[in-house]
């Protein structure tokens, strides 16, 4: 991955952490990592655990970014967040997953979507 990319992919991230506060969530984790991957943020709803996917592009040349998450993708956050569950020792609450989608505008502006409840685990 070229510096480039991963100054964009963490320019991403903070926004969307500051897109989450806004809306209420709590962070609780950023980049949770495991040997399985990496959870981009863990957040908290109300009573409800949430892990964020967060997928930057620099357009929608090749898709829209919601369209990236791939059921490989999928089955590697649902490991990674049970993971954090029995970690934390937070089985027992409800948890969903959620991805933002941030896309650069013109004049330094971005685009942010939430997809909330994106995906059930598997």
């Amino acid at each position: 991955m070229t510096v480039q990319r991963k100054m964009l992919g963490r320019l991403g991230e903070e926004l969307a952490q500051q897109y989450l506060i806004d809306r209420g969530y709590t962070i609780l984790e950023t980049n949770y990592a495991t040997r399985f991957g990496e959870i981009d943020i863990v957040a908290q709803e109300r009573e409800v655990l949430v892990f964020v996917e967060v997928k930057t592009r620099t357009s929608e040349d090749q898709g829209h970014p919601f369209e990236s998450i791939t059921p490989a993708k999928i089955r590697i956050l649902s490991k990674l967040a049970l993971h954090y569950m029995q970690q934390m020792k937070q089985l027992d609450h409800a948890a969903r997953f959620d991805v933002v989608a941030v896309i650069p505008k013109e004049n330094n502006d971005y685009t942010i979507e939430l997809l909330q409840n994106a995906f059930d685990a598997i």
